[in-house]
């Protein structure tokens, strides 16, 4: 049965009477319905300051769905280490009160040891989502030609994550990488089996990039969006020169309430990942020692996920 889990979701109608008849686990990783709360995870990037069991113990703390953590170097589990500590890592997460279903990673091609080790611990652990790597435009290549090279790479990486029971995730993101334009996203996961390969939609880059045209790329890809990154910005002028610069969710340029409306409209309530990129004492940055005191971080997290609640539930 060709299709994806989103459309056999929406086919059926009725959630749990779904599940017994689900050819694979996986279909039934994104089946909250679009008024339930959002299932918010924090991107442990911010909380490198932490060792595991401590970031598992706060998010918990401050009702957080769980963790995506970060499995990459300079992550809190090295990949060259991530067969011995991610089970480790995500026991401890457990333990803590708290869950580990979504994964930061480093991982863009199945000859590569390191990421196929990555997968594999991951899947093991229960993980159910990771994102890969961001891809670089190739210098030997055309534009075209680089966007049909990454397209195999993807496609080949769907093909181990259905062996291993995992999906994964390319992050859009603003600037020369591939992906940010939503189309380039849409080219690449064109032969990635789509119930084991898709989009991470990140809505502060879409806007950075597309202005007033996101609505466009989100109906562009709907059907591939897994996962999604959480965050806000405004643009700014610094010694002459405009940049963008990152903000608490709610007081910069994303509108979330019609991406809200819209997410709702085609039945999308995928699990989030909260990402802090304003200033936060070196926290923001991943830094091991920070220059504000811990609660200043734990303030802002909780802010964030409050503001996001109340903006998804008035949506």
């Amino acid at each position: 049965m060709n299709i994806t889990r989103r459309k056999f979701i929406k086919s059926a109608g009725v959630v749990a009477m779904a599940a017994p008849i689900l050819s694979s686990p996986l279909k039934a990783f994104s089946m909250n319905t679009a008024e339930a709360p959002l299932q918010v995870h924090l991107f442990s990037k911010v909380l490198h300051f932490l060792e595991v069991k401590e970031a598992g113990q706060i998010v918990a703390d401050l009702g957080f769905s769980g963790l995506d953590l970060t499995v990459r170097p300079g992550g809190h589990v090295s990949p060259e280490n991530v067969e011995s500590d991610l089970p480790k890592a995500i026991k401890a997460i457990q333990q803590s009160g708290s869950a580990c279903e979504l994964i930061t990673t480093a991982v863009s091609d199945v000859t590569n040891p390191l990421d196929v080790a990555t997968i594999k611990a991951a899947a093991a652990a229960g993980v159910k989502y990771y994102r890969s790597n961001w891809f670089r435009f190739k210098e030997e290549l055309t534009m075209e030609e680089s966007l049909d090279f990454y397209r195999e790479k993807l496609r080949e990486l769907a093909e181990l994550n259905k062996e291993l029971g995992i999906v994964g995730c390319y992050q859009n993101h603003s600037g020369t990488f591939v992906g940010a334009s939503i189309w380039e996203v849409k080219k690449i996961l064109e032969t990635a089996n789509p119930d084991y390969f898709g989009a991470q939609y990140d809505i502060r880059h879409a806007v950075a990039e597309g202005g007033n045209s996101w609505p466009n790329g989100v109906k562009l890809i709907k059907d591939r969006i897994n996962t999604i990154v959480l965050k806000d910005f405004r643009w700014e002028k610094v010694n002459g020169k405009w940049q963008t610069m990152d903000v608490p969710v709610g007081e910069g340029m994303v509108d979330f309430t019609n991406y809200f409306k819209l997410l709702k409209s085609y039945g999308l309530n995928p699990p989030v990942s909260l990402h802090m990129e304003y200033s936060l004492g070196g926290a923001e940055k991943g830094q091991r020692e920070i220059t504000v005191d811990k609660k200043v971080v734990f303030d802002a997290m909780k802010k964030d996920l409050n503001t996001l609640q109340q903006l998804w539930k008035e949506a």
